[in-house]
């Protein structure tokens, strides 16, 4: 696992999630399906290893869960699916996590995990009483994201990380 104190980019984890689709078997990746794909794997990083996998922080936006660097990369593909990129090296078990990830949400749609996301405390609490169309940009706490799914896990909660 990554030494503490050492991060992934999350360029790089949306790569290794872009690459990883079945496009033979009709996979798609949008850059929709992307934000919530990176979000859970911060979120369940966070849950596991009590520490973030990246340091960029997610923002709750209308859509459900947003990595800002990861929207302004892929903004332009607009509802397309993401075409494979070179791949970007990660450490051996930072691919095997975000494998498990992707085995448990790859196989939904961009809709549906956004739908599981706008059901899920961490998007809700920090959205708070806005209306599910407004614009809003701020940062879902780590502490947050990391509480709710080691909840899952049968674990403590914590005040900080």
């Amino acid at each position: 696992m990554l030494p503490r104190g050492e991060y992934v980019d999350p360029r790089r984890v949306a790569t290794w999630f872009i690459n990883h689709a079945d496009r033979d078997a009709g996979e798609a990746i949008t850059p929709l399906k992307l934000q919530k794909l990176v979000y859970y794997g911060q979120a369940w990083f966070l849950a596991n290893f009590d520490r973030p996998l990246f340091t960029e922080d997610i923002q709750a936006w209308a859509h459900g869960p947003v990595c800002p660097p990861i929207f302004h990369k892929y903004k332009g593909n607009g509802w397309e699916a993401l075409p494979s990129e070179r791949n970007m090296l990660l450490p051996k078990d930072i691919g095997s996590f975000l494998r498990a990830v992707f085995d448990e949400y790859g196989q939904f749609s961009a809709k549906k995990l956004e739908r599981m996301t706008h059901q899920e405390d961490p998007w809700k609490e920090t959205r708070g009483n806005l209306p599910p169309e407004a614009r809003c940009e701020k940062v879902i706490p780590k502490i947050l994201m990391r509480n709710y799914y080691a909840k899952r896990l049968g674990k403590k909660e914590k005040s900080k990380l």
